[in-house]
């Protein structure tokens, strides 16, 4: 899990004017701000995401079950940078991209494989400074532990992640934000010694 200092360097890592940099802030960011498995981000089309109301819309999560999410102002911020640049993208027709185009595209305007992401999160990392081990589903549970460390309720977590039940996402959380258990731990004392 990384914290927000960290997933922050991430994005910074990436330049703020090369196209490619500026999809790769956008991809980032909606991956750990909306909580969205790597496959959900890159199955986005253009019709998914409205930016005036601020919302995703996943349309075949795990289980081909869908559901919609928030985007806050920082990742509308980036993510409509990205929409803007994509138009322009070789490609592209004259008319722009249709709404079934893929939000996240390569410069050509073609899919991007998961394992592009695979590899350039590592990479993004070691330039970024971060000495853990970071990829696309450690995003994820970030932003769980986030959620959960802001007191939001497990039943919105919950359905912000995706998940079936109450319990799936009580184990997930459990993995991912231990903290109220360490913090309890750690303020115990006693005599001696």
């Amino acid at each position: 899990m990384l914290s927000e200092g960290e997933v922050v360097a991430l994005i910074r890592a990436c330049s703020a004017r090369a196209p490619s940099g500026v999809r790769n802030r956008a991809l980032i960011a909606v991956l750990w701000r909306c909580g969205l498995r790597i496959s959900e981000a890159l199955a986005l089309e253009l019709r998914d995401v409205d930016l005036q109301a601020g919302t995703v819309r996943v349309r075949h999560g795990k289980g081909d079950r869908s559901r919609t999410v928030g985007l806050d102002e920082q990742t509308t911020a980036l993510l409509a940078r990205w929409v803007d640049r994509r138009r322009g993208l070789a490609g592209e027709s004259g008319r722009g991209p249709g709404a079934r185009a893929a939000i996240f595209c390569t410069l050509q305007g073609g899919r991007i494989d998961s394992s592009y992401v695979r590899r350039l999160l590592p990479r993004l990392a070691q330039r970024a400074g971060v000495d853990k081990r970071v990829h696309a589903h450690g995003l994820r549970h970030t932003h769980a532990a986030e959620l959960a460390r802001e007191g939001t309720p497990i039943n919105i977590i919950r359905d912000d992640l995706g998940h079936t039940s109450l319990a799936v996402t009580d184990r997930y959380l459990r993995d991912v934000a231990p903290q109220a258990v360490i913090d309890t731990l750690r303020v115990r004392r006693w005599d001696g010694a």
